[in-house]
């Protein structure tokens, strides 16, 4: 219990110094750009391919656990955009960077810290946390909500395609589902979600390769428990967030 206290103790401590005043704003710009390029633009690929095959699989499900002859078909549309939307884009584009990235991040920094990098920037009087760590958390902050965007809609292409492909329901009834009372706050909950997700994704994985001790055994490890632990924290705010803004 002392050791997870000290942990929490030293993350703050750490966001303390990320949030700090920076030194030159055109460095943390340029670094921020290369960082959107890696962490962003880079998962583009991985979050659409996931996002066609789950938005196929609830159009297929949802069909078959609708067995109402009363219900109209349409409903099948609702449905797919609602779950997209509310659950399955934002947390499941949280976990997949949570692996993807959250490791990179803490491997990156906790190779600085046992080859002596960090060690050497604070020597020159470089607040290393905030260099280090706050163009990737703005990174993130910024693209995971336009990824949780792009899945919602890749998600709805796929169901479409099943759609058109399978026979499932006619395409005409899932695009009247799709617009059939739509609520865009649903869109502003999903990406207010995404941002939150980015923020503890890299916080974390920032904060285990900022301490970790050791060789590069112990990288290894600090990233797979980032990526443990962030995927926790995400599952977790997924649920306080939906009961207090949704209930």
């Amino acid at each position: 219990m002392h050791k997870w206290f000290a942990n929490i103790g030293r993350y703050f401590l750490m966001l303390k110094s990320v949030f700090s005043k920076p030194e030159r704003i055109s460095i943390y710009y340029r670094q921020t750009i290369r960082e959107i390029e890696s962490h962003g633009i880079g998962s583009i690929g991985i979050v659409a391919v996931i996002s066609v095959f789950v938005g196929a699989a609830i159009t297929i499900q949802t069909d078959f656990n609708i067995e109402n002859p009363w219900l109209p078909r349409y409903i099948i549309g609702v449905t797919v955009r609602d779950s997209l939307l509310l659950e399955f884009s934002s947390t499941m584009v949280g976990l997949v960077i949570a692996g993807k990235s959250g490791s990179s991040i803490a491997s990156e920094i906790g190779m600085m810290r046992v080859t002596e990098q960090i060690d050497a920037l604070e020597v020159m009087g470089i607040n290393a946390a905030a260099f280090l760590v706050l163009p990737k958390l703005i990174a993130l902050v910024i693209f995971l909500p336009i990824l949780c965007a792009l899945s919602v809609a890749v998600g709805l292409l796929g169901g479409y395609l099943v759609c058109l492909i399978g026979d499932v329901i006619p395409v005409s009834d899932y695009i009247y589902g799709i617009q059939y009372v739509f609520y865009p706050y649903y869109l502003a909950y999903a990406m207010f979600k995404a941002a939150c997700y980015g923020f503890l994704i890299t916080t974390i994985a920032s904060y285990f390769g900022y301490h970790v001790e050791g060789g590069a055994v112990q990288v290894g490890r600090s990233s797979t428990r980032a990526v443990v632990i962030s995927s926790i924290l995400i599952l977790m705010t997924d649920l306080i967030l939906t009961n207090i803004i949704l209930h």
